[in-house]
């Protein structure tokens, strides 16, 4: 059975300013569904809107047509990996894993540079280590619903495969909303795509409505 989360309504001002205008947004299980949109442009925004940690001007935030404003209340629900990096420094990977109960040796399998490293505290990896895990402890956590902010950032190429094959596995039970500014892998890896600009948002089909929006030329 599919589930589907629904971002209907939406408008954000700040101060004068129209930040987001009448946003229609769709995301089901089985699906990874992406969104472009420049520095700006309002994504986080709308991310924190359907997470319930921004308050919009209206809105309606539905999981399976059942409104609820306050997702991030419920982690099995809903779970969001935002820009920066969340998990505290002091925090060592055998503890992160255990807290998102996620077996580490599937993380091992996947990346065998971390093999016996689960006592390393993730202040001392690398920058783009430390977003690796961040990233797939999200993607691997229990909840219906994941979004991705800036999941591709500061990973390298080759991880950043093995990452989008991970989210080909997860999608199977779980939905995904994913936004990066590296935008040819949020095209190759999504199967909706939505461009945001100017404060609306239009579901794309081809390239050639992502130029016509102006987002990127191909």
């Amino acid at each position: 059975m599919k589930h589907k989360l629904e971002a209907d309504g939406i408008e954000l001002f700040f101060g004068a300013r129209k930040i987001l205008g009448d946003i229609y947004l769709k995301c089901e299980t089985g699906s990874i569904t992406g969104l472009l949109a420049r520095n700006g442009e309002g994504k986080t925004c709308l991310m924190n809107i359907i997470y319930g940690s921004l308050k919009a001007n209206s809105s309606s935030v539905r999981f399976d047509d059942v409104t609820i404003s306050n997702a991030y209340k419920r982690p099995a629900l809903l779970t969001y990996l935002p820009q920066f990096n969340f998990i505290p420094p002091s925090f060592r990977l055998k503890r992160i894993f255990e807290d998102f109960e996620i077996p580490y040796d599937g993380f091992e399998a996947f990346f065998p540079e971390f093999k016996d490293r689960q006592n390393v505290k993730i202040k001392k990896l690398s920058g783009g280590h430390r977003r690796l895990v961040e990233v797939y402890v999200t993607i691997k956590s229990k909840a219906q619903f994941v979004m991705l902010d800036e999941p591709f950032s500061h990973v390298m190429p080759l991880h950043i495969e093995k990452l989008k094959t991970l989210l080909e596995i997860e999608k199977q039970h779980k939905g995904f909303l994913i936004t990066d500014h590296m935008y040819h892998q949020i095209i190759t890896t999504s199967d909706n795509l939505y461009v945001l600009t100017e404060g609306k948002i239009h579901l794309t089909k081809s390239t050639d409505d992502i130029e016509k929006l102006g987002y990127a030329r191909f």
